[in-house]
């Protein structure tokens, strides 16, 4: 009897877990994930996705548990059939972003949420989208030429600039698999924070009669507009840049079931259930790759410093873009709209307007804003393709 209980005591994950030598970086991660947890259900931040990354880090270090084995993923090939057999619970869902299918999947949801309107209505909003990802490649040229990362995992942290979780995932999981949970934290927290983060800026980058000025009403945009839109956008970024088509296809296909209007369902079951599920999948098995020997390192500081660098230069891009069209089109542009730019869909948005208002009530920007703000999304994704298509 006394033998079984020892037994027994000995499998249990306190011995475990005071057998570690290191024991104390993984009392460190479970700290880590209990602040996440106060994040996303006390103070909202991205709590949809935050909350499900905090359950999957806390359960990847617990001792013993087994759940997850990041060393299957990040070998040159990987074995399949040893992550079937052997593998833990979050080992499978994490099939989902090794493949690349959660983000796509992510993607077509975000195309049935998303009005491409405010863009198809003001095809310029795209120049803004494209001087947003600036952040992204500047970077990558800080993270490279730090010495700490390889080429790949300069590209994977310059995607955090584009404030697009699910494409900072993809490219992640493609280019540098052992970074992807201090990216994907590092991505999401920048985009909860985005209503604290990029006010200093615009107000830095704009004078007080540039936010004061007030946008013409967008034209209306007919149905034909919307169901050609996702069509075209489709074929020219295929035959540009066929790494995006992954993404962008699928963003794409989303929005053409909303605009269409004879798939209600299948939009419907796309922003809802499908969306739903794979958030959860793709929460928890991101926060699975964070365990305590892979997350606590140098690396993981700098990749947080840098992808802070990125979402703010990607803001000023935006703005300054923002501000020479203005200039260009004789004062008719708000800069404001430019920190939209970035892909945070429509949190962004949101904050340009409430900028705005604050310099003028009666100021309504969001529409406006909209059009650079899924024009981000788009660009975010062109860029992953670019950095794919490179490495």
């Amino acid at each position: 009897m006394l033998e079984a209980i020892q037994n027994f005591l000995n499998t249990t994950g306190i011995a475990k877990l005071f057998a570690d030598p290191l024991w104390w970086q993984t009392a460190v991660m479970f700290l880590i994930s209990f602040v996440l947890v106060y994040l996303a259900i006390v103070k909202k931040f991205e709590p949809l996705l935050l909350l499900p990354i905090a359950i999957g880090m806390l359960l990847t270090n617990l001792p013993g548990a087994n759940m997850f084995h990041l060393d299957f993923f990040i070998a040159q090939d990987v074995n399949y059939g040893q992550v079937l057999h052997d593998g833990g619970l979050l080992d499978l869902l994490y099939l989902g972003v090794k493949l690349g299918i959660y983000p796509c999947l992510i993607f077509i949801g975000i195309g049935a949420m998303t009005d491409f309107s405010p863009l198809i209505s003001n095809p310029k909003s795209l120049l803004i989208g494209a001087g947003a990802q600036l952040g992204v490649f500047v970077a990558f040229s800080a993270a490279l030429l730090s010495g700490f990362f390889s080429p790949e995992e300069a590209a994977a942290i310059g995607i955090i600039g584009g404030a697009d979780g699910p494409t900072a995932i993809l490219v992640t999981k493609t280019l540098a698999p052992a970074l992807l949970g201090a990216i994907a934290i590092a991505a999401y927290s920048y985009m909860a924070l985005i209503p604290m983060i990029q006010p200093p800026f615009m107000k830095l980058l704009t004078t007080k009669k540039e936010r004061q000025i007030k946008m013409t009403a967008l034209r209306p945009v007919s149905k034909t507009e919307k169901i050609l839109f996702p069509i075209v956008v489709t074929f020219v970024v295929g035959l540009i840049i066929p790494d995006a088509v992954p993404l962008v296809g699928c963003l794409m296909f989303g929005n053409l079931l909303n605009a269409c209007g004879v798939t209600d369902r299948l939009s419907k079951t796309a922003q809802n259930e499908l969306m739903n599920i794979v958030t959860i999948f793709l929460g928890i098995s991101v926060g699975a790759t964070a365990s305590a020997a892979n997350f606590l390192r140098l690396e993981t500081i700098l990749i947080i410093c840098c992808g802070l660098v990125a979402f703010c230069i990607s803001t000023c891009g935006g703005l300054i873009t923002a501000k020479i069209m203005n200039w260009i089109t004789g004062g008719k542009i708000n800069p404001l709209i430019g920190s939209a730019g970035v892909s945070a869909v429509p949190r962004a948005a949101r904050v340009s307007q409430m900028v705005g208002q604050k310099e003028d009530p009666s100021n309504f920007l969001l529409m406006h804003a909209m059009g650079p703000n899924v024009a981000g999304v788009i660009g975010s994704a062109v860029a992953a393709g670019v950095f794919l298509s490179w490495f």
